[in-house]
């Protein structure tokens, strides 16, 4: 049975998708070899609801969790990050999703991940099987790739809440979150295409579109593949970010950051932008404070990161141009500085 909110109140921000407990590796190594595990919680929607909820904004996770001693604590940390988790069902038949992975950068060889969510009680999400009227009572409604591919029912939902509709609706926000691995075979890119089309605004990365729908020639080749978005977020790596929108283009480059990780990157860029987004600010600082977001996930070893205070994060980002490009951050540089100074600059 689906658990029901009375009249929610209207939130900020919704995310809807499958959060896992994460097993984060005690030291660098084969999964084989690494003794033991520290717990901490992973998922794109919910990395982004806790990322919002932690810059001051009100957010709502919408999904479905086992009703097991995993799902227990999937709840309390994300409520801790002060997001609303009611509207979040508690399945008796199916479990809570886990991972593992070892330590550093996804995206070298030697990274490898073990994930046990087949079946998972988030998995199960379908039309007419989530809080619909939590799912709309938002600003931003935001979604990604990744719930696609975990179930028919699950690419059901998300063509169902991106179709064309009448009367008030929050702004789409979609992620593209191409995981291949995920999709067994499906027509993954051919999907997330269709997804992505009716959305307001999307995030993807340019090798990503790249990888899933053969695209190349740069940001311009993408929009010219995705004209339908009111705003078309390409990211680019380390070279930095460029928007499309109805006014033209913007371009803002990335800070230099001493990574520690990238896991979590790119949930916290979404967040950074439609934290900016939210508050109405102009299309280059929207990009500005993505970054900023980016490098606070980049800057620490797990998919979680407190965001910088409001003042940092506004003070970086309206820098002049010289100064935004000596900007130079390293771990714990959201932290409040005892000198008086942020990051570091060269």
């Amino acid at each position: 049975m689906v658990h029901k909110v009375h009249a929610p109140d209207v939130v900020d921000v919704v995310a809807l998708g499958e959060s896992m407990v994460t097993f984060l590796p005690s030291r660098p190594g084969r999964l084989a070899d690494v003794p033991s595990f520290a717990r901490a919680v992973g998922g794109a929607e919910s990395n982004v609801a806790c990322a919002l909820a932690a810059a001051g904004h009100t957010a709502r996770w919408v999904s479905r969790v086992g009703a097991d001693g995993f799902g227990d604590h999937l709840l309390e940390a994300i409520a801790a990050y002060g997001v609303d988790v009611a509207s979040v069902t508690r399945d008796p038949d199916r479990p809570t999703g886990v991972y593992f992975r070892t330590a550093g950068d996804r995206l070298t060889d030697a990274h490898e991940t073990a994930y046990y969510r087949a079946g998972s009680a988030a998995s199960a999400m379908a039309v007419g099987g989530v809080d619909e009227t939590a799912l709309h009572a938002c600003r931003v409604l935001h979604l990604s790739g990744v719930t696609a591919a975990l179930s028919p029912g699950c690419r059901d939902l998300l063509r169902c809440l991106l179709a064309p509709r009448t009367g008030r609706r929050p702004l789409l926000s979609f992620d593209v979150n191409h995981r291949p691995a995920l999709w067994r075979g499906e027509d993954g890119p051919r999907v997330l295409l269709e997804l992505a089309r009716g959305a307001d605004l999307v995030f993807v990365g340019e090798d990503e579109a790249e990888r899933a729908w053969h695209v190349r020639g740069g940001p311009r080749a993408v929009r010219e593949l995705l004209p339908e978005p009111a705003a078309l977020v390409v990211k680019q790596g380390g070279a930095g970010a460029t928007v499309f929108h109805r006014d033209g283009a913007d371009f803002a480059p990335a800070p230099r950051v001493d990574v520690v990780a990238s896991v979590g990157a790119g949930d916290a860029f979404a967040a950074g932008y439609l934290s900016a987004v939210l508050r109405g600010l102009p299309v280059r600082l929207r990009l500005r404070h993505g970054h900023l977001a980016a490098a606070a996930a980049l800057t620490v070893p797990g998919d979680l990161a407190a965001p910088p205070a409001r003042a940092l994060f506004d003070r970086l980002a309206t820098l002049d141009e010289d100064g935004w490009g000596r900007l130079r951050l390293g771990p714990g540089w959201t932290r409040p500085a005892r000198t008086g100074e942020e990051g570091r600059t060269p």
